[in-house]
């Protein structure tokens, strides 16, 4: 088959180690690869452009999602509330919650209830980064998705969430 100038733009570089790995293990189906190997590929580019963003504050990916998890919130959190909400282990909130709080980004005090329990909550600072990066981050995560409809948008997220659903239980 030939290739015409709309096949050739509509190839990436995940169709390229799909068939490397064919021509390498042709007796595997490779399917998985193409849809995860996407997946994974858009989550680093747009990764990577938080990442950059970030730099100018001084704090990386983890750290605002820390920051992101409280400014979400009504209240101040215990550090197990915030790893429920992100894709962090309870030491790395721990170690993260303490740089912020030396930092002036958040604040970490001790539950009135129960001594043992630290409450972790944004300080004015912190809300005002996330104030000011989470618009960049959402226009930044838009412009990827730009070449989709809105439909078609809908669709991901419908067949994404099965996946995700699928996999909590």
């Amino acid at each position: 088959m030939t290739d015409t100038p709309d096949t050739r733009a509509s190839r990436d570089l995940v169709d390229r180690i799909e068939a490397e790995w064919a021509r390498s293990y042709p007796y595997l189906d490779i399917e998985p690869i193409g849809i995860l190997g996407r997946i994974q590929r858009i989550a680093t580019v747009s990764n990577h452009r938080l990442d950059r963003k970030l730099e100018a504050h001084g704090i990386g990916r983890s750290e605002f999602d820390v920051l992101s998890a409280l400014a979400r919130s009504d209240r101040p959190l215990r550090a197990s509330e915030v790893v429920s909400t992100t894709m962090l282990s309870g030491a790395s909130i721990t170690k993260i919650s303490e740089a912020l709080s030396r930092r002036g980004l958040l604040a970490r005090r001790k539950s009135e209830r129960d001594g043992r329990v630290v409450l972790l909550e944004l300080t004015e600072e912190g809300r005002a980064l996330v104030d000011a990066e989470l618009p960049n981050r959402l226009a930044d995560d838009a412009d990827v998705l730009s070449p989709l409809s809105a439909d078609e948008r809908a669709q991901l997220v419908d067949l994404l969430r099965r996946i995700s659903a699928d996999l909590a239980e």
